[in-house]
């Protein structure tokens, strides 16, 4: 029995429909990704504000790998028994989760990878079916 994948995704949610001969089912991740993380309470409106109480953007940027290579690895899970993947997304996301498959040696299931705007569940699903139907 065959499983085939679609999966739309960007850095804040993914969502994954899976097409088997029994049908079809439709799941989504959120990732708790925070693109701005947030400064401390002081405001240098209200006061004394200090470079100190900003995070280094070095220090940002491994929180946000960090956040993102969790996200990849919970997306990754729920695709790794699939036959044949196909990825779709608006931006960098979708590339940086095919390098990441290709890292875990689930590269050669990717049939295909799409830019694609924000799609509703019905669209993507129709996208896949229009995909592996061929």
């Amino acid at each position: 029995m065959s499983k085939q994948l679609g999966l739309w995704i960007d850095h804040r949610k993914a969502t994954i429909v899976t097409v088997t001969e029994n049908g079809e089912a439709i799941s989504e991740i959120l990732s708790d990704v925070e693109k701005q993380l947030r400064r401390s309470s002081d405001s240098p409106l209200k006061g004394p504000y200090e470079a100190l109480q900003v995070p280094a953007d070095d220090s940002r940027q491994r929180t946000l790998t960090a956040e993102l290579n969790t996200y990849y690895d919970e997306v990754i899970g729920q695709i790794r028994d699939a036959d044949s993947i196909l990825i779709m997304g608006p931006g960098a996301a979708k590339h940086e989760l095919q390098k990441r498959l290709a890292e875990n040696r689930i590269g050669a299931k990717v049939v295909g990878v799409e830019t694609v705007d924000n799609l509703t569940e019905p669209q993507i699903a129709a996208k896949v079916r229009q995909r592996f139907a061929q």
